[in-house]
């Protein structure tokens, strides 16, 4: 696999080599607002607001802007979604096109045209950091096969993430299923090359999520937890 994606990305004269731009630019009419729009993304894993992007990228705030992000979100680019509190202004626009991240996390750092830059990675801190991140954007990709793992297909929800607004000791759920039924399934995803060991340390900071959580969500909501983290004897998971 490793060879593959560097005879495919990284060596002079890739069949993929200058794919981005290409993307872009045969997509999108100026298509520079665009890729200024997916950089900004790209620099913050849990997405940015609307202001956020414009402080960022220097766009004005006006109908361009919105047509632009509606496009790059019909085209599969990014997703819209808002926050468990619900409040449109944070609605946060999140890069989740697979080939566009893979290309501001490797292809462009690649300075110095490593024809095995990939093979040289693999093992390394920013590969392992990439792997939990793309595992993520998978989950977030299939969330309908995970509700129907859950048993609550049928049921209407709304897809947030969450985070505490605590300045110490907060926290910080990857995946909060906010169902119409008034109950509330708290997912976590981790990415492990092996068997993965709920410790008591993690265990800790998985109950501190919930507890927080439940501290700032409303009262008739049960929390459901589909998990064997709070399982008394601690269990191997993958």
């Amino acid at each position: 696999m490793t060879q593959n994606i560097d005879r495919i990305f990284f060596e002079i004269g890739a069949p993929l080599d200058g794919e981005f731009d290409n993307l872009y630019h045969s997509l999108f009419k100026y298509s520079e607002n665009y890729i200024r729009i997916v950089e900004a993304l790209s620099t913050k894993q849990k997405g940015l607001t609307r202001l956020d992007l414009i402080a960022i990228t220097g766009l004005t705030n006006n109908g361009a802007l919105t047509t632009m992000l509606n496009e790059l979100e019909t085209c599969g680019f990014i997703r819209r979604y808002n926050p468990f509190s619900r409040i449109k202004k944070q609605s946060l626009y999140q890069l989740v096109d697979f080939y566009t991240l893979f290309y501001f996390h490797f292809i462009r750092r690649n300075h110095f045209g490593n024809e095995k830059f990939w093979s040289t990675s693999y093992n390394s801190p920013i590969h392992a950091s990439w792997s939990g991140y793309a595992f993520e954007m998978l989950c977030l990709c299939h969330v309908k096969q995970m509700k129907q793992a859950l048993g609550i297909a049928g049921v209407q929800t709304n897809v947030a993430s969450w985070r505490s607004k605590k300045e110490s000791g907060g926290a910080q759920i990857d995946l909060v299923i906010d169902r119409a039924d008034n109950v509330v399934n708290v997912c976590e995803m981790k990415f492990h090359k092996s068997a993965f060991s709920i410790s008591s340390k993690y265990e800790k900071e998985l109950r501190n999520k919930v507890s927080l959580f439940m501290e700032v969500s409303r009262p008739e909501i049960a929390l459901q937890q589909k998990s064997n983290e709070y399982e008394r004897e601690r269990k191997t998971v993958r």
